[in-house]
């Protein structure tokens, strides 16, 4: 062959490359790519103060009680403004929502650098709450902005993006850690989440709208429209697919589960395994490495099998991955966090992929406010509960029950939730 035709085929392997790529990924563009970007920044910056955060705390002279309690608050406060916040993004749209409640996020962070005593905290906690009522317009947006065939591969993505960002923040922590010390490594680690959410914010103002002929901004209609928007957030489960009232049902179950050992997972590690500190960051590294390498795979196995499978598949892993976590050392709190990173891309990709399907573009502010509200009033319960037992009952205890617990939202999977057939599928 000479020249000339090794120089063709080339060329041509090259085209049908790029356009197998051009298929593949090319929804990445427009506002799913700015929510890519912003994320990046954010999840990147975010994970660096909650390396050490439970620490943190108790310098400040909370208890495994008070990180609980502060968790609890925060999701309280971010409950209470979910379902006003899904009425918003569907009335007077997703784009003002989304960037003004991120700049207000970044400014709550500010109490998180000074603070002397944990009470501080515990305002700041309260403040970001509140500014998460933004998440129905984020969730919506995404939704809005993915064609449907690549849902699973778009939530995918975002997971990947934040698993690549988050990445060297644990090591960086622990970095940070070793030359400054805990408190004042953490305050600096805050001063950079706060430049990273004003960053963010300006980064949002560029989204272009998704909701057909919003209505004009009218502040005091919205701040006396809470009563009806509870009202259309519950009655919207009335008209959507039985389906995605299930699957709102396991979100509530994961959530008050998980929250059990959120707060108390670092304490545990660190003082109960007797993890070293800068081990410990290593091991939390292993996480997100785990969630970068599985996203995109788990993304296209969620497109092609379907979204029921995976997350029943979810939670028989999250079994496996509880007794390697209670009885650690360094190497199988490896495979644990592995196996969580795992979890996590299948739960998130296929449980938002399924919920995109089932709710028409119209009810999506509605249902994901409503589900944001429980979901994180059952989150605060189980960060609560999981603190009290830490303290009071037993260290091991918020985890035992993980076994119990990841039981039920199985059985709602596999008896009551039917995937849509592909004309099915509500919304583009």
């Amino acid at each position: 062959m000479d020249a000339q035709k090794i120089a063709e085929v080339e060329e041509t392997m090259s085209k049908g490359l790029l356009i197998r790529l051009s298929e593949e990924f090319g929804f990445i563009r427009g506002n799913f790519l700015i929510m890519v970007l912003s994320w990046l920044i954010l999840d990147f910056a975010g994970e660096m103060p909650s390396t050490y955060y439970p620490k943190y705390v108790e310098a400040l002279g909370g208890t495994a009680a008070i990180i609980g309690l502060i968790g609890a608050t925060e999701l309280v406060a971010r409950a209470i403004v979910q379902i006003p916040g899904g009425y918003l993004a569907d009335k007077y749209g997703r784009k003002w929502l989304i960037f003004t409640m991120t700049f207000f996020a970044g400014v709550a962070r500010v109490f998180y650098i000074f603070a002397p005593s944990w009470e501080w905290i515990l305002v700041g906690a309260i403040m970001g709450g509140f500014a998460g009522i933004y998440q129905p317009a984020l969730n919506a947006i995404i939704a809005d902005s993915v064609p449907k065939e690549k849902r699973g591969m778009g939530f995918s993505i975002i997971q990947l993006i934040a698993s690549a960002s988050t990445t060297p923040a644990p090591l960086i922590a622990g970095y940070l850690y070793t030359k400054m010390g805990l408190v004042p490594s953490v305050r600096l680690s805050y001063i950079i989440v706060v430049i990273s959410f004003l960053a963010a914010s300006a980064l949002r103002t560029r989204l272009k709208e998704t909701v057909e002929n919003p209505t004009k901004i009218n502040l005091m209609e919205m701040l006396g429209s809470y009563p009806s928007s509870f009202k259309e957030s519950i009655n919207v489960w009335k008209v959507v697919p039985r389906g995605a009232f299930v699957l709102f049902l396991v979100f509530i179950a994961v959530n008050f589960t998980s929250g059990l050992f959120q707060p108390v997972l670092t304490l545990y590690i660190l003082d109960d395994l007797g993890i070293d500190y800068v081990a410990f960051s290593y091991i939390m590294t292993t996480l997100f490495a785990s969630m970068i390498i599985l996203a995109l795979p788990a993304g296209k196995l969620i497109d092609k099998i379907g979204k029921k499978k995976p997350i029943m598949a979810a939670f028989v892993i999250w079994g496996m991955a509880i007794p390697l976590l209670l009885w650690g050392d360094f190497f199988r709190l490896i495979a644990s966090m592995t196996l969580v990173g795992l979890i996590q891309v299948l739960v998130n990709g296929a449980a938002s992929a399924l919920t995109a399907d089932l709710v028409p573009r119209e009810h999506r502010g509605k249902v994901n406010g409503s589900r944001g509200f429980f979901s994180m009033i059952a989150l605060s319960l189980g960060m609560f509960t999981g603190g009290w037992l830490y303290d009071n009952v037993g260290h091991q205890i918020p985890f035992l029950l993980q076994f119990v617990l990841i039981i039920p939202p199985i059985l709602l999977v596999y008896f009551f939730i039917k995937e849509p057939k592909e004309e099915e599928i509500n919304g583009a």
